[in-house]
């Protein structure tokens, strides 16, 4: 199912952003595994690239400034319509806003924030550009999961700044919320216990889609890059979870036919 670029309600996913050291081979990778081509986009924070498939825009890459050692990590953009106000919004309810609000010439104003657990994630004004233009097709971000310690506190977190009706998963031995706009889920919170967070801290994870996620896997290793979690039957289809050469985490996934609207395969980022 393919979903064409609007401009979209609040708190939902709307882009996918990526800064990294080296910009002309993370070009490289990912126009090889994903078939992207590139063109330069704002730049604002230093020289970046809007990735395309079929000439639509599907995920932003930019450089990191030499000397800085920020972790290298794929981060979702929330939409809202009003940047400023939801900056606010954060830090009032225990979130931090590291970066803006800023303008990114005419495409929108943007900043970058964190949960009170940590997680990283943007926020979106759109304006000249809407964000991702294409959701289903191999190759395009499908859902955007947030890893963290529990869902309970971060969740509200979430709940009070973009108005989220959350769904609980009921289960003694899974911690797992659902983030709905409108009835519709849009991304999901994911809580793995103290252990398993301690490895890389709270994050959020973006699903790619792929025509074979057993290939896909493979050809990541060919590429430089590593496959962290071997593919296996999960809960949105085929998967696997891998990392570029500069071990920005991420998730290829063969999405199940039979999922609902708003999961991987489905338009998620619409």
């Amino acid at each position: 199912m393919t979903e064409a670029a609007t401009r979209r309600a609040p708190g939902t996913p709307c882009w996918v952003s990526l800064m990294v050291h080296g910009l002309a081979a993370t070009e490289e990778f990912y126009g090889a595994l994903f078939g992207w081509e590139f063109e330069p986009g704002p730049q604002q924070l230093g020289p970046y690239v809007r990735g395309l498939l079929d000439g639509k825009e599907v995920a932003g890459i930019g450089q990191l400034p030499p000397d800085r050692r920020l972790p290298i990590a794929w981060m979702p953009y929330l939409a809202t319509d009003d940047a400023d106000r939801t900056a606010e919004t954060i830090r009032s309810c225990g979130g931090t806003v590291g970066v803006g609000p800023l303008d990114a010439a005419s495409a929108g104003r943007m900043a970058i924030a964190s949960d009170p657990a940590g997680a990283v994630f943007g926020i979106w004004q759109a304006a000249g550009h809407l964000g991702t233009a294409v959701a289903g097709p191999p190759g395009t971000p499908v859902w955007n999961e947030l890893i963290t310690r529990e869902t309970s506190y971060v969740g509200k977190f979430y709940e009070a700044v973009f108005g989220y009706d959350v769904e609980s998963v009921v289960s003694a031995d899974l911690d797992l919320l659902t983030l709905r706009l409108a009835g519709r889920p849009v991304a999901a919170l994911h809580g793995v216990g103290r252990p398993r967070a301690r490895e890389r801290g709270a994050h959020w994870m973006t699903y790619f889609e792929v025509a074979d996620a057993d290939a896909a896997a493979r050809l990541v290793q060919e590429l430089g890059g590593q496959v962290l979690q071997q593919p296996r039957e999960g809960a949105y289809g085929r998967q696997a979870t891998v990392a570029d050469p500069e071990g920005a985490v991420f998730t290829i996934v063969r999405s199940a036919e039979d999922r609902g609207a708003g999961e991987p395969g489905r338009g998620a980022v619409r």
